[in-house]
């Protein structure tokens, strides 16, 4: 029988402390979030710029913050440093060096545990859902940390949300997912949605496999395992 682990056990995992994915990701480039998401996180940033409250950015899963730190970096450049705001989140606390604009906050907490004090105009996560527990949990309170017209977009692989036989939910779970507001691209493996809202899923979170071994980036990831509810 697949030995599940509870949140707490999967922090200590080494499957996910050893993740290296996202560690020194870039914003731009080749391995930058521009090409993991599709999308230009500056242009999305400085399109919101010069409303009354700061724009603000969350990325999940941030490894060492590289990518938020240079973002940060940029908005000073281009004398935005006052309207937009990023915060970085991710389990391991070591981040760059030249993390200190007072544009940028990064602190160390899990996804399904760390609360926000209000709520995002952005909200990405690249490749940090494959290391996440409960993945569905996540996406939800994801969806209600954004504002009404803010964007969430991560890399998210469906096969590893599974039964307690270890048979992926599949195209249910993607019909679900889009019945809650959801978007599934599933050629790129993305996942996305405009607006806050508080979905629920009908399954009851049982706990996760880190042995589940490479996903589709041809690392080892961390399956998710529900039972449905009745």
């Amino acid at each position: 029988m697949t030995r599940l682990l509870d949140e707490n056990a999967l922090v200590r995992s080494s499957v996910v402390a050893n993740c290296m994915m996202n560690r020194e990701r870039s914003l731009s480039g080749s391995n930058g979030y521009g090409r993991e998401l599709g999308m230009d996180v500056m242009a999305e940033l400085t399109a919101r710029a010069g409303r009354a409250t700061p724009v603000r950015w969350l990325d999940v899963c941030c490894g060492s913050g590289r990518a938020p730190a240079e973002a940060a970096g940029l908005l000073t450049d281009r004398g935005l440093t006052g309207q937009v705001e990023i915060t970085g989140l991710d389990l391991v606390d070591h981040f760059v060096r030249d993390s200190h604009s007072p544009s940028l906050r990064l602190i160390s907490g899990s996804v399904n545990q760390w609360t926000p004090d209000s709520r995002f105009d952005l909200i990405t996560c690249v490749h940090g859902l494959h290391y996440v527990g409960d993945k569905l949990g996540a996406l939800s309170r994801i969806a209600s940390w954004l504002t009404t017209d803010g964007l969430f977009i991560a890399n998210f692989d469906p096969g590893s949300v599974r039964r307690a036989d270890a048979v992926p939910i599949g195209r249910r779970l993607t019909a679900q997912l889009r019945a809650r507001g959801f978007t599934y691209d599933s050629t790129r493996r993305r996942i996305s949605r405009r607006g806050s809202a508080q979905p629920r899923f009908p399954y009851r979170y049982m706990g996760a496999d880190d042995q589940a071994g490479p996903n589709y980036t041809g690392q080892p990831a961390v399956n998710s395992i529900y039972e449905p509810l009745p």
